[in-house]
């Protein structure tokens, strides 16, 4: 059951709009923005039904409260309110709410809006998550990827724990395309995507989708000799897969990896621990493939 807060300073409206949302919502009835922010910090809702002539926090400065947090600012707000001028509206809609509703209001219309805009929220959400989502493996993309490398580089930081990072990438993968077709060429991609997955265990890993044939592993809280550990389980594991084929035939192949593990400072570049990350990958390629590579040319580590 979705989650609706309607916040305003009157019993009465509250229980009208209340008693329209029950049974079909999980309704909370709060009588102040501080009330609001008070459970949300507890319970985040889908909607928000948002008074806006109310005492000490109006609806207006909760709006804009609500949008400079992080965890709440998605949170679709509708103000519910007697103010009818056209400014008052604007005002609204321009601080973030996603539609107006003058008092003395209708049930039936009430319901309707939120409805709808429970439905734009998901399609909004649904849209957010195929834009970060690699659609050939249903792994996170390259735009994911970068978003959370940034938060962890910045957590690995503030906390002074190693951050680990594997670039891999299919050996010969042209010739395999070239060879077997593209389709099968997607068949590889897909199967490896999966074997990644399942060589990481724990929930804060991310495996992620790089690019063509290239993938990448963010591996918080890792050391090098642990991320080293996990990059030759997934190329024996790879080496050792047949891939699937419509003929029956069977197809192998192998893959390269290159490893860096770093304590970020404040003096460190995140461009830089990818980089380094990226050298060892082709220097692995250089060596003969098949293999996992965690030291630069000159044996630093």
């Amino acid at each position: 059951m979705r989650t609706i807060f309607v916040v305003d300073d009157s019993p009465t409206n509250l229980t009208v709009a209340k008693d329209a949302l029950d049974g079909i919502y999980m309704t909370y009835a709060l009588q102040s923005a501080a009330a609001l922010f008070k459970l949300a910090a507890k319970i985040t809702p889908d909607l928000i039904l948002l008074d806006i002539d109310m005492p000490e926090m109006n609806g207006f400065e909760a709006v804009t409260k609500l949008k400079h947090d992080n965890k709440l600012r998605g949170i679709p707000v509708i103000f519910i309110t007697a103010l009818d001028t056209t400014e008052d509206e604007e005002k609204g809609l321009r601080l973030g709410a996603v539609d107006y509703i003058t008092k003395p209001f209708h049930a039936p219309i009430m319901l309707a809006r939120v409805k709808t805009h429970l439905q734009m929220a998901d399609y909004i959400r649904e849209i957010e998550s195929f834009s970060e989502t690699d659609t050939l493996t249903g792994l996170a993309n390259r735009r994911s990827f970068d978003k959370r490398l940034n938060m962890e580089w910045s957590r690995a930081m503030r906390e002074k724990e190693p951050l680990s990072l594997l670039m891999i990438d299919a050996d010969k993968f042209k010739s395999y395309n070239d060879t077997y077709g593209h389709m099968q060429g997607d068949t590889l991609l897909r199967t490896m995507g999966d074997i990644f997955s399942k060589a990481v265990k724990r929930a804060g890993d991310m495996v992620a989708r790089w690019g063509g044939e290239e993938f990448s592993v963010l591996l918080p809280n890792t050391g090098l000799d642990a991320a080293v550990r996990i990059a030759e389980h997934m190329r024996t594991e790879i080496a050792d897969t047949v891939i699937p084929q419509p003929n029956g035939q069977p197809t192998r192949t192998t893959i390269s990896i290159g490893v860096n593990c770093e304590i970020p400072t404040v003096d460190s570049v995140v461009d830089d621990f990818l980089i380094k990350a990226d050298k060892r990958l082709y220097a692995a390629k250089e060596a003969g493939r098949n293999r996992v590579c965690s030291e630069d040319k000159d044996g630093a580590a």
